[in-house]
């Protein structure tokens, strides 16, 4: 079908960037024309920008892949880095998730290995993973609802944000820049998630190595307001050595 061509083209490409026509002709197992009409379909959506004989998410165009492939994409390093950040959640407190899908691995973990905690979040996957979990006090954020990516934001989020304090919030990352900060495409989301890392003791970065250096509109936070941040072995080492020479405190999973 279509859709799942077009669906398997985004996530290759998200996966390892500029790639030629033959080579997605051959992991899709699809005619080259079959391919180029593809392409040509997602470049004039704005997914994607082809060149001479390849082509690549289109970065500079700021689009966000839905929530269902990106959950998918690096899967076993979303798991890791869950797993790495598991052991410093703390009994008792009240923590917020965001919507990010390493957060969603997260939260899967916490569901195998409960423990007494108030959770605040603004996923709509989260609720369904955490429903019914005994000693999970579970809140979720009231709000507009961005279908594509399964999350709640706009400012009656960010009013009930205002009137509560965390110990602990964990979140995703569209892109960790080149300047040490956090950015999304979305400017709700953004304003949101800038509320929470000021309304928290502790704030912590699940974000796997396909984050970094990229570059997206709207401005998070930075990353000398985490406590932590957790990442993946495949992050590169220069990269890695830069940030934590910088004060960063860094776990690779």
């Amino acid at each position: 079908m279509v859709a799942d061509r077009l669906t398997q083209i985004r996530r290759y490409l998200y996966l390892n960037g500029m790639t030629g026509v033959h080579e997605l002709a051959e992991k899709i197992d699809a005619s080259l024309a079959t391919v180029r009409r593809d392409l040509q379909r997602l470049e004039d959506e704005g997914i994607i920008v082809r060149t001479h004989g390849g082509a690549a998410i289109a970065e500079s165009k700021d689009r966000e892949i839905a929530f269902e492939t990106r959950e998918k994409l690096n899967i076993e390093n979303k798991r890791a880095i869950a797993q790495a950040a598991f052991p410093h959640l703390k009994k008792g407190s009240a923590v917020f998730f965001d919507s990010g899908t390493s957060v969603l691995q997260f939260a899967r973990l916490l569901r195998l290995d409960p423990m007494p905690l108030k959770v605040f979040y603004n996923n709509i996957l989260i609720a369904e993973t955490l429903s019914g979990v005994s000693g999970i006090d579970m809140t979720l954020l009231g709000g507009k609802v961005r279908h594509t990516q399964r999350s709640i934001v706009g400012w009656l989020a960010e009013q009930v944000i205002g009137g509560l304090w965390f110990d602990q919030a964990y979140l995703g990352a569209h892109a960790v820049q080149s300047d040490d900060s956090i950015a999304t495409p979305d400017g709700e989301e953004a304003s949101l998630n800038a509320a929470i890392m000021r309304r928290t003791d502790e704030c912590h970065l699940l974000a796997d190595h396909t984050k970094f250096d990229r570059h997206s509109t709207y401005r998070v936070g930075g990353l000398n307001q985490l406590s932590h941040i957790f990442t993946d072995t495949k992050l590169d080492p220069a990269r890695l050595r830069a940030l934590r020479e910088r004060g960063h405190k860094i776990i690779v999973a």
